[in-house]
């Protein structure tokens, strides 16, 4: 891992440094023994419910041009525009700067959490190739144990389980919290379950849970039996790490077997290679920012300095928007004070905060674009400029407010006006990334007239 360092003072300058610097404008398990009747009703239930689901209405080659053409001057009209905030990026551009010059050896970490935007990887999948393509490719940093839910996938690794596995935590009010970096975790307590994962790295880490009369896994590497791992100790965060030995860097298959009777609670597993950036999305289905409080604490902080992440993205705000019991207020106190959790757990990461993109419901056969979206938007960007992070209106890079029903005749929205396709998701991670790249290119100029000034002042004091 890259060591963190203390922001030298060209960082504090930077920081310092004004605004207009920086742009160019001012701006689980089911049930089982169902009764046969039962389970009748219940699909006669489900076949009603997806015949209320409208139908997406016909569009023409015409029409569909015309609207991917007006999104993509959308998006081309913000170009210019930087994040909000970026001096609080510096951190973050400073630990960019050094992993491509060489300077700090190691992988880079960033940490996305989000709803389901980024559980299906295909927003943060596009981000992480770009990002790599330019910095690195450091693996696939941290990814959740076995597949925990339905919807989880990485676009850069293959993973899955046996059958043995329930899965805790995603949208559960009741559970016991202790669920790890990604509020998913895995557990069995059968012997001669296993796991997967398949992926390029030259070294793995094991995240779970220690547990008193925790069980033991078996670990292989490419079909070899590697080594044992013993999840039995004091109730807390349990690591366990494993040097390649054979192809470092190369293609690996790593499965774990559980030994005996006992219980095992796995989170996930960490595949780095020597060098690069990994983007690390941790995406719920449903999630709505205040999950996160429903965490163990001590075991997410544990588990959090354990990535030392230069950089963490929190993208949430969809769920929200339709739930009537967040206020402006409410949700800007909330949305802060996770803000300042997370600032303790990684004081010299920087934090992105992404707003949520836009939204459309439907009322009496109409789509009619969310007002409710505009006091989340808001209340998150109170909070990130009152708690020193950066903020990406992605609702306005989209084209701001109702702009969603243009992205869905582009075919680039799904016809919930809610997610987005394929293509859809890989024009947002594009434009994140264009955005992040722009703000870096202005953070190092900025930083290399800092240094000439700073050298010109030093040769003058020598004469």
């Amino acid at each position: 891992m890259i060591q963190r360092l203390r922001a030298p003072s060209i960082w504090l300058a930077l920081a310092a440094t004004p605004y207009f610097l920086f742009s160019q404008t001012s701006s689980t398990g089911s049930q089982a023994n169902s009764s046969a009747a039962a389970k009748k009703k219940k699909k006669k239930k489900t076949v009603a419910k997806r015949r209320t689901v409208p139908k997406p209405p016909p569009v023409s080659a015409a029409a569909r041009a015309v609207a991917t053409e007006e999104v993509s001057l959308m998006i081309d009209r913000t170009a210019g525009i930087p994040i909000e905030n970026p001096a609080a990026m510096v951190p973050f551009f400073e630990q960019l700067r050094r992993s491509k010059s060489g300077e700090a050896p190691g992988t880079l970490s960033i940490l996305h959490f989000g709803d389901s935007h980024t559980a299906a990887d295909e927003w943060t999948g596009s981000v992480r190739a770009l990002l790599q393509g330019q910095f690195g490719d450091g693996g696939g940093g941290y990814s959740l144990a076995g597949r925990p839910f339905l919807g989880y996938r990485r676009e850069d690794l293959k993973s899955g389980e046996s059958r043995g596995w329930h899965s805790d935590g995603l949208l559960s009010k009741t559970g016991d919290g202790l669920y790890g970096l990604g509020g998913v975790s895995i557990s069995t307590i059968l012997r001669g379950q296993s796991i997967y994962l398949e992926g390029e790295c030259s070294r793995m880490e094991l995240f779970y849970l220690q547990q008193p009369g925790g069980g033991s896994l078996r670990l292989y590497d490419n079909g070899a039996a590697v080594d044992t791992v013993s999840t039995s100790g004091e109730l807390g965060a349990g690591y366990f790490q494993y040097q390649v030995k054979d192809s470092p860097g190369g293609p690996h298959r790593f499965e774990l077997e559980t030994i005996e009777h006992a219980p095992v609670r796995l989170f996930g597993w960490v595949t780095e290679k020597d060098r690069g950036v990994t983007y690390e999305a941790l995406g719920i289905n449903g999630a709505q920012a205040s999950i996160v409080f429903g965490w163990d604490k001590e075991l997410l902080a544990s588990n959090i300095a354990r990535r030392n992440p230069a950089l963490i993205v929190l993208a949430y705000g969809t769920n929200e928007a339709g739930n009537p019991d967040w206020t402006q207020e409410s949700y800007r106190e909330m949305f802060s004070a996770l803000l300042q959790r997370l600032r303790q757990d990684a004081p010299l990461a920087s934090i992105l905060v992404l707003g949520p993109p836009d939204r459309d419901y439907r009322l009496r056969g109409r789509w009619l674009t969310m007002d409710k979206l505009d006091r989340i938007v808001a209340a998150q960007r109170e909070a990130a400029m009152a708690n020193r992070c950066a903020f990406w209106d992605m609702r306005e890079k989209m084209g701001g407010k109702g702009s969603m029903p243009e992205w869905v005749t582009a075919g680039l929205a799904q016809y919930d006006h809610v997610h987005f396709t394929v293509p859809g998701y890989r024009r947002l991670g594009y434009t994140l990334f264009r955005d992040l790249m722009y703000n870096y290119e202005k953070y190092t100029k900025v930083r290399e007239e800092l240094a000439r000034a700073d050298s010109h002042v030093e040769t003058s004091s020598d004469h």
